[in-house]
């Protein structure tokens, strides 16, 4: 064996042990926001600080769809503020008023309870975990710019994949 044979060699290995970690490092940071939703989960980023210090803001939120009866004073509940503006809040329940078909909610950072119930059937799910901080990874992930970037990754892994297989059938 040559000492060119070597460098080649060891430079074959390189290439395709870097396209197996990029393509291994993409798959694990786009896990968190896939597999949840086999499982039905909704995945939503908090915007706002209503929810501090126990929810801050850019946290990831895992929601699972629950019937509004069942949801108990004190859980964290996601809902639409309403149906026209489709816009989602995520609160604490103070009272659950299964009669009427409605929550009473509070943001934890805020003063006073929320100025209207919630109907039923606003109520997306229960907030099941959070986590801080990785709202604003997935927004980024999910971008128009995120996914060029991964499938630049994606690109760069096969080409080094390929240059990898070139180099090992040139020995």
């Amino acid at each position: 064996m040559s000492r060119h044979s070597g460098k080649k060699s060891r430079m074959a290995a390189l290439c395709q042990m870097t396209g197996t970690g990029l393509l291994l490092a993409l798959v694990l940071a786009c896990l968190p926001l896939t597999v949840p939703r086999v499982f039905g989960y909704q995945i939503y980023t908090v915007i706002s600080g209503s929810m501090e210090p126990a929810i801050p803001v850019g946290s990831l939120l895992y929601i699972q769809k629950m019937e509004p009866e069942e949801v108990a004073e004190g859980e964290v509940v996601a809902y639409y503020g309403t149906s026209e503006s489709g816009a989602i809040i995520t609160h604490r329940v103070l009272e659950n008023r299964v009669v009427m078909g409605e929550l009473i909610t509070k943001g934890d950072a805020n003063e006073k309870e929320d100025l209207r119930p919630v109907p039923y059937g606003n109520v997306i799910g229960e907030v099941t975990w959070s986590l801080p901080g990785a709202g604003r990874i997935a927004e980024r992930m999910t971008s128009r710019e995120g996914k060029v970037l991964a499938g630049g990754i994606v690109v760069l892994a096969v080409l080094l994949q390929v240059l990898g297989g070139w180099l090992g059938k040139k020995l």
